[in-house]
């Protein structure tokens, strides 16, 4: 997946793999308008930030991460644009966007029909975040006629431009934890 984080000051972008089973994700950051002082390995839970500098990093994140030069610390709910994107890329795990027959249950809307990397997707935007009202088409899904969820668009709080999540198909690997730190259960 690649996730598309905006931001005034040059946005970021994150390359990687997310297991949904673990809740872990995993993958290398970009930065785009800026110096390369952001670049480097990252690592997350729904708790948990973990960052790995870089000056050079490389355009895939490796298959097993370093065992050293890992900073830690907590993923902020609230005022990062990173951070809200990253809850939100490894929350998709917990959601059944692609299920066409509860989207309209939850207040979701069909918009239209859109060629995305060659395929036909349904596009629609998403329900009422929670307990949230007045949310409701800040979250736009790409989905396949498989039920394939190719992209996810959402406008955060921290920033004028939306988030965007892209899937590819690439073959699933797990995500291997940074060594020597458990993500929680």
């Amino acid at each position: 997946m690649t996730i598309t984080v905006p931001s005034t000051a040059g946005g970021l972008v994150i390359t990687g793999s997310i297991d949904y089973r673990a809740k872990l994700g995993y993958g290398v950051v970009h930065g785009t308008g800026r110096d390369t002082s952001s670049d480097g390995l990252i690592e997350w839970t729904a708790a948990t930030v973990l960052v790995h500098p870089m000056a050079n990093a490389p355009a895939e994140a490796p298959a097993s991460p370093p065992g050293s030069g890992w900073y830690s610390r907590p993923l902020q709910t609230t005022g990062s644009a990173l951070d809200t994107s990253l809850a939100i890329a490894l929350s998709l795990g917990s959601d059944r966007p692609d299920n066409a027959a509860l989207l309209p249950q939850n207040g979701a809307t069909w918009t239209g029909q859109d060629q995305l990397d060659g395929h036909q997707v349904d596009v629609m935007t998403g329900p009422d975040a929670g307990a949230k009202p007045g949310t409701a088409g800040t979250v736009h899904y790409w989905i396949g006629s498989d039920g394939t969820m190719y992209r996810v668009q959402v406008k955060v709080a921290s920033e004028p431009q939306p988030v965007v999540i892209d899937f590819d198909t690439e073959k699933y690997v797990p995500v291997q934890p940074v060594p020597g730190v458990n993500p929680p259960p």
